[in-house]
């Protein structure tokens, strides 16, 4: 009972985060910095839980601390180059290869990993439900098997870029521009596009190597230790 509830909420929180950081924004809401970033936490409960009464095998652990690890130190090693980053390409190859659930495990993960390095702080939880997001849509279309086609791949990785900058312009905006009015929103957006525009470029640039390879060496993985349902392919 309790897997299933978890399982329903998951969606359900992913999709409450844009819209209580929207009705915060159309209300002039105060204390919305605290409020979203409560709703964000929350959202991202239900899948370590979920994960966790699963009673996974370390050998069902592993890919995902692995390429959460992978992505954390690749940001870390690009630190000097402002949002050109390897994480959002991992993530992909995570959600796709894992399913939805793992991807976002990687993505959360991976920020929660990544910023011991480049600090804690209430972008965190937000870092972690984005890209954790765009593990979670990775997984979705890798099931619904769309990333057979390469141009699907890299134009995902791109407007997930794009997504992810978004979202952080967004929760930036929202909680702490006052007041907010759509000159102000369009001066915070414009000021984050061209660092989401880098960060896209160079996610479909960290795909064009990875992608297929990987995908494969973790599909072989997960056949000869016997990881995961087997429902994510990409050939």
């Amino acid at each position: 009972m309790v897997d299933k509830v978890l399982r329903w909420l998951e969606p359900i929180l992913l999709i409450l985060v844009p819209v209580v950081l929207g009705l915060c924004a159309y209300f002039q809401v105060e204390n919305t910095a605290v409020l979203t970033l409560v709703t964000v936490i929350l959202a991202l409960v239900p899948y370590f839980l979920r994960f966790e009464r699963k009673h996974p095998r370390p050998r069902d652990i592993m890919p995902i601390v692995v390429l959460a690890a992978i992505a954390a130190v690749g940001r870390i090693l690009f630190a000097p180059f402002p949002n050109v980053k390897p994480v959002t390409a991992i993530v992909i190859v995570s959600g796709a290869c894992l399913g939805p659930q793992s991807g976002f495990l990687t993505g959360a993960l991976a920020a929660l990993a990544s910023n011991l390095f480049f600090g804690q702080g209430p972008w965190t939880p937000w870092q972690m439900y984005a890209w954790g997001l765009v593990g979670y849509l990775a997984g979705l279309l890798g099931k619904w098997r769309l990333f057979e086609k390469k141009g699907v791949v890299y134009g995902f990785g791109f407007l997930a870029a794009l997504f992810y900058g978004f979202l952080l312009d967004s929760w930036y905006i929202v909680g702490f521009v006052s007041p907010i009015t759509w000159q102000s929103a369009m001066i915070g957006y414009g000021a984050g596009l061209p660092f989401s525009i880098a960060h896209a470029v160079a996610t479909v640039i960290f795909l064009l190597p990875i992608f297929r390879p990987w995908s494969k060496k973790i599909h072989r993985i997960q056949r000869k230790y016997g990881i995961g349902s087997g429902e994510q392919r990409v050939s």
